[in-house]
């Protein structure tokens, strides 16, 4: 399906540029119907949009993640709330071990897939992506997938579409990305365990592709997630692949660029868990200019970022990186 075609993209969000606005304005401009799924959602004005979207007739309909991989728990108090207002809320489906999909859809007809939380950080110290959406065919497979996860059902998606869902498609639609890969690659992502992907990358690297790797160092990767990461890492380096880690935001972004043509954004990081266990939600784009956007948000984050080379994984004492405020709640889950 082809971008200019296909995607129905109306706006790229660009975080913390684009700020909170324009997802308050999809709510608040919502007239019949709002179906959100979200891993994290505690930010106060987007609370406040919603149960005023309820109290004013639309059907508001809230999926969210009950706890994080660590076990613990979250988005309790804002359940308990929107529960108060007597609106539709619940936990999402027991069938993945975390949802950590970030998806909004405004009266079956527009749709916000993103790769930021509906937290204030997200909004304000996170590099993060977003688009709004209203091709016919894509919101109404996010809708499919929404009802089929509130009633706790199996969801197929359509192939052929340019979404990209975990558990379903993600490992072998993000693989076939980085194989088609002719001559640049750049990724932005804070983390790699997938051996999979790891291989992919290597292979472009191999067959000449020039690979930019933009990550952000150990803050926010949990601890069971740092051997493999650091290691992927160390091995890219080792192969020659370009590694920098930004020093002006905080890496939360999961972005994958091809030869400035295509480009993948998302809710799923490239690990194991995320294309095995999670529900996830992403989208390749075509269109060119939503492309170039991403292509010029990468390259001024690259030219803010300075070499990076992973420490031994196994050496505790060299994790520490201090040029970043340390922030106790901000993990990549």
């Amino acid at each position: 399906m082809s971008g200019q075609q296909g995607e129905g993209i109306e706006t790229v969000l660009i975080q913390p540029d684009s700020g909170i606005a324009p997802v308050i304005g999809l709510i608040t401009g919502a007239v019949s119907s709002i179906h959100i799924k979200q891993f994290t959602l505690d930010e106060p004005r987007i609370v406040d949009a919603l149960i005023a979207a309820h109290e004013r007739g639309v059907l508001v309909r809230v999926l969210l993640n009950p706890q994080r991989p660590s076990g613990m728990k979250s988005n309790e108090d804002i359940f308990r709330k929107f529960a108060d207002h007597g609106m539709m809320v619940k936990w999402t489906s027991p069938k993945f071990a975390v949802t950590h999909e970030k998806s909004l859809l405004v009266d079956r007809s527009t749709a916000l897939i993103s790769t930021f939380n509906m937290s204030l950080k997200y909004f304000t110290q996170t590099r993060d992506f977003g688009v709004i959406l209203n091709n016919p065919a894509l919101v109404s497979e996010i809708g499919q997938c929404f009802d089929a996860d509130w009633d706790e059902k199996d969801f197929t998606p359509d192939p052929a579409l340019p979404l990209i869902w975990s558990t379903t498609n993600s490992r072998k639609k993000i693989a076939g990305f980085i194989d088609r890969a002719r001559s640049t690659l750049d990724i932005q992502h804070p983390k790699l365990t997938d051996i999979t992907i790891l291989d992919r990358l290597l292979d472009a690297h191999t067959r000449g592709v020039k690979i930019r790797f933009l990550c952000g160092g150990a803050h926010g990767i949990q601890p069971w997630d740092i051997c493999d990461t650091f290691s992927s890492w160390r091995a890219l380096a080792r192969a020659g692949v370009k590694i920098n880690r930004m020093k002006h935001l905080k890496v939360h972004a999961k972005l994958l660029i091809a030869d400035n043509e295509r480009a993948i954004i998302g809710s799923m990081n490239l690990c194991r868990t995320a294309f095995d266990q999670r529900r996830e939600l992403g989208i390749e784009i075509t269109r060119p200019d939503i492309v170039r956007t991403l292509s010029a948000t990468f390259s001024h984050d690259w030219e803010h970022s300075k070499h990076y080379l992973a420490p031994d994984p196994l050496d505790e004492a060299a994790h520490d990186e201090d040029d970043i405020p340390l922030d106790p709640d901000f993990f990549h889950d």
